[in-house]
């Protein structure tokens, strides 16, 4: 693979990392809009935990983001 690829590839990565976070934050405000309007306790519980979920979701996706860019930045350095 050539250096341009490893460099775009490192850019798109970037750009998904920051869309991950923002899709985290939305999340976060959609489960905390369900959690405040739940009329019943079993059903809070339930938003609580599909909340603590999807956010562990994003956080994970973030790290394979991140490992990701590591791996595009070593093969960069080996095309030098």
């Amino acid at each position: 693979m050539s250096k341009e690829y490893y460099k775009k590839k490192i850019i798109d990565l970037r750009a998904s990392i920051a869309k991950e976070k923002e899709a985290k934050k939305r999340d976060n405000e959609r489960y905390a809009s369900l959690i405040k309007g739940a009329s019943s306790p079993s059903s809070k519980a339930s938003y609580r935990k599909s909340k603590i979920d999807a956010a562990a979701r994003h956080d994970r996706n973030v790290e394979s983001y991140k490992r990701q860019i590591e791996s595009a930045k070593e093969s960069l350095k080996r095309c030098k």
